[in-house]
C-alpha cells in the first residue's frame, strides 16, 4: 500500500495592493507628500522608491493612470492591522443575562435573584427577567406581573426598563437595560 506524502504548500499572503514590479501599467500618477501628483513611467517611480529604500505601492488601480505612492509597505500593513485591532477592541458586545421566576417565588429567592440582577446590570449587561407559568399556574398572570414590576422598581437605580412585562406563550418577559454606558 502506497502512501501519498503530505505536501506542505507555503501559504503566500495575498497582497491587497500591487507593489514594485507587480504594477503592470506603463504610466502612473505618483503621489508625493506635500507635492502635486506627477505623471511618470513605472520604471522611473520604482527607481525613486529604491533610492529611498521604500516600496512603490499601487493605491488606486482602477484610476487612469493608476495612482501610486512611495512608502514602507510592511509598515503600512502593520499600521492597518493595528488600527483594525483597536477598532475591534473598542466594540462592545451586548450580553443578555436571564433570570427565571415562578409565579409563587418567595421573598428570599426574589432577593437572591435581585442581587444577581443588580450585579449583572452594574457590569453593563442586559437582564431578561421572566416568570414561567407551568400547567395551571397560568391563572396567576397578575401575580407574575406584580412580581416583575416589583423587580423593575427595585432595580431602578442601576437599570432602565426596556420592555414592560408582556406575556408570550407560557412566559411573561421583562427586559431591563443597564444605565452604565
Amino acid at each position: 500500500m502506497r502512501r501519498n506524502p503530505r505536501v506542505f504548500v507555503k501559504r503566500e499572503e495575498e497582497a491587497q495592493h500591487r507593489i514594485n514590479e507587480k504594477i503592470f501599467a506603463t504610466e502612473i500618477r505618483l503621489i508625493i507628500d506635500g507635492e502635486e501628483p506627477q505623471l511618470m513611467s513605472v520604471s522611473k517611480a520604482i527607481a525613486m522608491a529604491e533610492e529611498q529604500e521604500m516600496d512603490l505601492v499601487e493605491i488606486s488601480p482602477n484610476a487612469t493612470p493608476p495612482v501610486c505612492k512611495i512608502m514602507d509597505y510592511k509598515k503600512f500593513l502593520y499600521n492597518q492591522k493595528r488600527k483594525s485591532k483597536e477598532l475591534k477592541a473598542k466594540q462592545s458586545k451586548i450580553v443578555v443575562k436571564e433570570i427565571r421566576f415562578g409565579p409563587n417565588t418567595d421573598d428570599h429567592d426574589f432577593n437572591f435573584k435581585l442581587a444577581h440582577a443588580r450585579k449583572f446590570l452594574e457590569e453593563g449587561n442586559k437582564v431578561k427577567a421572566y416568570v414561567f407559568f407551568r400547567g395551571r399556574t397560568i391563572v396567576f398572570k397578575d401575580r407574575g406581573e406584580i412580581l416583575l414590576l416589583k423587580f423593575a422598581t427595585e432595580l431602578a437605580d442601576v437599570g432602565v426598563v426596556e420592555q414592560l412585562p408582556k406575556l408570550e406563550g407560557k412566559k411573561m418577559i421583562l427586559m431591563i437595560n443597564s444605565k452604565k454606558k
